[in-house]
């Protein structure tokens, strides 16, 4: 017997979004005719006759986002037409003749619940090449890393931009300075990346409220990656040549949907010295490498601090760790970033150091780092 339950199949499909009125699919009433049989799901949305084609998309995002949730064997799906002047739930059951009907998605999938995505991982449209940056471990300053990283590659002359994975927890409308800011619907159904410092962005921080906890089980983090990744207008003011994805720490299901969603030329390791950081660095590496990603090599953050006071160097979190580990593991030590006060004081204000401080010694670390990403891309 399946343990699927209906409140999570309503949970999950509340996470489409219909890009033409801008709502949800189940509060604006295109679900109609749910049911659940051992563990197979039916359903069908209720479109308007002239958004067949956009609507069969959407009736593939929904099918592929309800299969990754446990339980789930077989979904099949179809469009219609069919009106209902009264605003009355329709008396029609599922499966009855419908006037538009899509192919249905019968193929189950395998695993654990997660879906191998249906062509291999694509790239993203208007953007030229895609850098993850992991840490495997919070609060080792991956956020940090991300965006100045991001900005050393728009300071060697590259249109640059930073895409917040970090559905629990996204940092990116902090550091952008762009807290308060919210994206901009286009025509075709898009959403606008927002701008500033000369970087593009995105995060789910912009279209959540202030403070909101994200609440979510996996099936909807990985439904929401999917559609920003689908939806968002990259190149809307230019092509952009390096993407900077910063992604949440662990190897969970936000990371898994992006190596199956998204071609990345490679990743980045961030880790500080310490042990505990280097053996979630070392999980972060291992599952780059079972996912056949490019590994570019380390940064060891917060390596190593220079008391303002006297001048004398502490090595509050050990010291070399995530050279060690780089190479052990046959990679690129990429450098390192000192703890210093400038550097988290000008990312909590919402201009890093790279903007901040142009010509600071911190700032040319970062620009070397990303120089030698370059050459590697």
């Amino acid at each position: 017997m399946s343990d699927v339950k209906r409140e999570q199949l309503i949970e999950a499909l509340k996470t489409i979004i219909n890009p033409i009125s801008g709502k949800n699919i189940v509060d604006s009433g295109m679900v109609q005719g749910l049911v659940i049989k051992n563990g197979d799901i039916g359903y069908a949305l209720n479109i308007d006759p002239k958004d067949v084609d956009e609507m069969e998309k959407l009736r593939e995002s929904a099918d592929q986002l309800l299969h990754q949730i446990y339980g789930v064997k077989k979904v099949t799906s179809v469009l219609t037409a069919e009106r209902n002047e009264t605003n009355e739930p329709p008396k029609k059951g599922f499966g009855e003749k419908r006037e538009f009907q899509g192919k249905p998605q019968q193929k189950p999938f395998g695993g654990h619940g997660t879906p191998p995505p249906q062509e291999g991982p694509q790239g993203i449209p208007g953007v030229k090449h895609i850098i993850a940056v992991a840490s495997g471990k919070g609060g080792v300053g991956k956020s940090t890393t991300s965006i100045n990283l991001a900005l050393a590659f728009s300071k060697l002359g590259l249109k640059a931009g930073i895409f917040d994975l970090d559905i629990y927890g996204p940092s990116v409308p902090r550091l952008m300075g762009l807290s308060d800011a919210r994206p901009e619907s286009l025509d075709n159904g898009q959403i606008t990346p927002l701008k500033n410092h000369d970087l593009v962005s995105m995060s789910i921080g912009y279209l959540m409220e202030k403070d909101a906890a994200t609440i979510w089980r996996g099936p909807m983090v990985m439904g929401a990656i999917q559609q920003m990744v689908r939806d968002v207008k990259w190149d809307l003011f230019n092509p952009v040549d390096v993407l900077i994805l910063d992604l949440p720490p662990g190897t969970g299901d936000a990371q898994l949907t992006m190596v199956q969603n998204i071609k990345l030329d490679g990743a980045v390791i961030v880790s500080t010295p310490q042990d505990l950081a280097l053996i979630d660095a070392r999980k972060a590496i291992t599952m780059f490498e079972k996912t056949n990603t490019r590994c570019f090599g380390i940064i060891e953050n917060m390596s190593y601090f220079i008391c303002p006071h006297c001048g004398e160097r502490s090595d509050i979190f050990s010291h070399g760790g995530a050279h060690q580990t780089a190479n052990e593991k046959g990679m690129e030590f990429l450098g390192a970033i000192p703890l210093d006060m400038e550097i988290r004081e000008s990312a909590d204000a919402g201009n890093p150091i790279v903007i901040s401080n142009p010509e600071s010694e911190y700032t040319k670390r970062y620009v070397e780092i990303a120089d030698k990403i370059l050459e590697k891309i």
